[in-house]
């Protein structure tokens, strides 16, 4: 369908599903936490709350699959690209604007400002906020994007919504149940090699985000298509709580096993439960609040976190300064990712928003 021909309603985004948008905000506290209790892992609760990235994957497959599956053959391929980058590109800017700031101005930093020269630091810049891993030496390490880390998973991101524009929105059900199977046979054999399924941001982990994003975004979508959506009276905080217990399981004798089983069954599982979970109306504002700056503070947390693991490694906090400082950091984060949605994010895509629309 030629772009001028195009009917405004197919453009329209759907109703989101409220508790799945509020278990998005869970998820995206768990990461923050988690990153900031990685520094002492003899206080981190949070011992698998790196698995909020698959739970955040399954959860893209569900929600791709429902707000474009009847409409990206009329819209057409560029449009639904278009939609895409308005929706999450102008955070990858930013995020790797505050992470090269954080990097420069980290006031623990000791030598690592030296580590590279203008020249490298420029292309480590740009091909953070362009999306192409730079996997160069820093720290012992070879993170993907090292302005921005978490980065990682948009750039899979990404790919997994290339693959449904160009195959999984065309394929049947049957052709998709088989490439979820292969998917889970590949993220299986990633946790048998690699021993945990926590692989993805750097390079020598690089193709285990490939299992990762593969199965758990099919997962998401096979969901979707299926209809497995439960009806039960759970509601948001018990949704929240099964969410919570996934991440915060020791690891302990056949943890390897538990990661698998949770990406195959459990998320999926959670999923089927939040799109049929009755929310109660005085928790329905907080599900959507949550749900709006799960996205902002996901992609600008990480400015803080190098700088934490510095100032942890010089001054050697206690634990009750160590859990103080968590705290206070964590809702002063959750703040900056609301601010950064307003007075950024929202313009920026309103601002691209219109201009698409002015071009159709």
């Amino acid at each position: 369908m030629p772009q001028n021909q195009l009917n405004p309603d197919i453009l329209k985004t759907k109703q989101h599903f409220e508790v799945l948008d509020g278990l998005r905000g869970v998820a995206a506290l768990a990461i923050v936490l988690y990153h900031f209790l990685q520094v002492n892992y003899a206080s981190n609760f949070l011992e698998h709350g790196f698995l909020a990235v698959d739970f955040f994957f399954c959860l893209s497959g569900f929600v791709i699959g429902y707000a474009y599956d009847n409409r990206i053959q009329k819209m057409g391929i560029m449009e639904f690209f278009k939609l895409r980058i308005i929706r999450l590109h102008p955070l990858v800017v930013f995020g790797s604007v505050l992470g090269l700031l954080a990097y420069l101005f980290n006031p623990y930093s000791g030598n690592h400002t030296e580590l590279y020269g203008t020249g490298k630091l420029i292309l480590l810049f740009v091909s953070s906020i362009l999306l192409i891993p730079l996997p160069l030496r820093y720290d012992h390490s070879f993170p993907l994007f090292l302005f921005n880390v978490p980065a990682w998973s948009l750039f899979w991101e990404y790919v997994a919504n290339i693959a449904y524009a160009f195959i999984l929105c065309r394929i049947g059900q049957r052709l998709l149940i088989l490439l979820t199977i292969v998917a889970a046979i590949f993220i299986y054999q990633v946790a048998y090699h690699s021993g945990t399924l926590i692989g993805g941001w750097g390079l020598d982990t690089l193709w285990d985000g490939c299992a990762r994003i593969c199965y758990s975004f099919s997962a998401g979508l096979l969901v979707y298509r299926s209809k497995w959506i439960i009806k039960n009276k759970l509601g948001f905080i018990g949704m929240a709580l099964l969410l919570v217990l996934a991440f915060t399981m020791p690891f302990s004798k056949g943890y390897r096993l538990v990661q698998v089983l949770s990406v195959l069954i459990y998320f999926p599982l959670l999923i089927t439960l939040g799109a049929g979970a009755i929310l109660t109306p005085a928790l329905k504002k907080f599900c959507i609040f949550l749900g709006e700056i799960s996205y902002p503070l996901y992609m600008t947390h990480y400015t803080v976190m190098w700088i934490f693991a510095d100032y942890y490694s010089s001054h050697k906090p206690g634990p009750g300064l160590f859990t103080l400082i968590i705290t206070i950091s964590t809702i002063l984060l959750v703040g900056v990712a609301y601010l950064t949605m307003k007075i950024y994010d929202i313009p920026v895509r309103r601002y691209l928003s219109n201009k698409r629309k002015s071009d159709i």
